[in-house]
């Protein structure tokens, strides 16, 4: 805590060291989140740090923190986070071109059985393990919650500084039917994830399944909603 607290004394006054303070335990929640999905891509005190930068920024745009804050400090934050993580390429060039081969497998795989393949179907066809089908869905799962941020931050649905009320109230709505959209497990799972910030580990624990399985209904609810908002 001590280096966030000389941080927040070198960058502004006593009332906004006090509230970047107040919000730490969010930064921390989300970095630890986003590391159970990149790995070893970046150290935990630079994201941390980055995470910091997103925070104070956020204070500064949205002014005094209300009972909304939160949602719109945790989709910043995680924001800021991710854009670093891309912009370093914190992925492979060699990892990146096998999540294409992967893909364009499973694609091929559905036209030809006329369906969406089971995992053990998908395994079986491009021999892979079950260690490294999940370390395939979490690869893809990452790349789909970078996709739905920015959605979000398109519509400015945690805006402060956004369109009128009425336009977020619209939009509000919209999302809201698209959680609707969802069945009780997809709700859960983007609840947990989103809401209470768990990493997709302890979401398998919460729901009692594998981390492959929550990466598969995680990405199939994000497609969903992804479809209903741009719709």
């Amino acid at each position: 805590m001590d280096m966030y607290a000389g941080y927040a004394e070198l960058q502004g006054g006593a009332v906004e060291q006090r509230y970047l303070l107040q919000y730490v335990p969010l930064v921390k929640r989300i970095v630890r989140q986003l590391r159970s999905q990149v790995g070893a891509a970046m150290e935990r005190e630079d994201m941390e740090q980055i995470g910091l930068l997103g925070l104070l920024d956020c204070l500064r745009r949205y002014g005094t923190p209300d009972e909304k804050f939160g949602a719109y400090a945790s989709m910043r934050v995680r924001g800021a986070v991710l854009d670093e993580l891309r912009r370093q390429d914190w992925r492979p060039r060699s990892v990146r071109q096998e999540s294409h081969r992967l893909r364009d497998g499973i694609r091929a795989l559905s036209r030809r059985i006329g369906r969406e393949p089971s995992e053990a179907e998908v395994m079986q066809a491009l021999g892979l393990s079950p260690e490294g089908y999940q370390e395939f869905l979490l690869a893809e799962n990452a790349e789909v919650l970078v996709s739905f941020d920015e959605v979000l931050q398109e519509m400015g649905s945690l805006s402060a500084d956004g369109p009128s009320p009425e336009a977020q109230l619209v939009r509000r709505r919209s999302i809201e039917q698209a959680l609707r959209a969802l069945d009780e497990r997809e709700q859960r799972v983007i609840q947990l994830y989103y809401e209470f910030d768990l990493s997709l580990k302890e979401i398998a624990a919460v729901l009692d399944l594998t981390e492959a399985r929550v990466c598969q209904i995680n990405k199939g609810a994000l497609r969903k909603m992804r479809a209903c908002l741009q719709h």
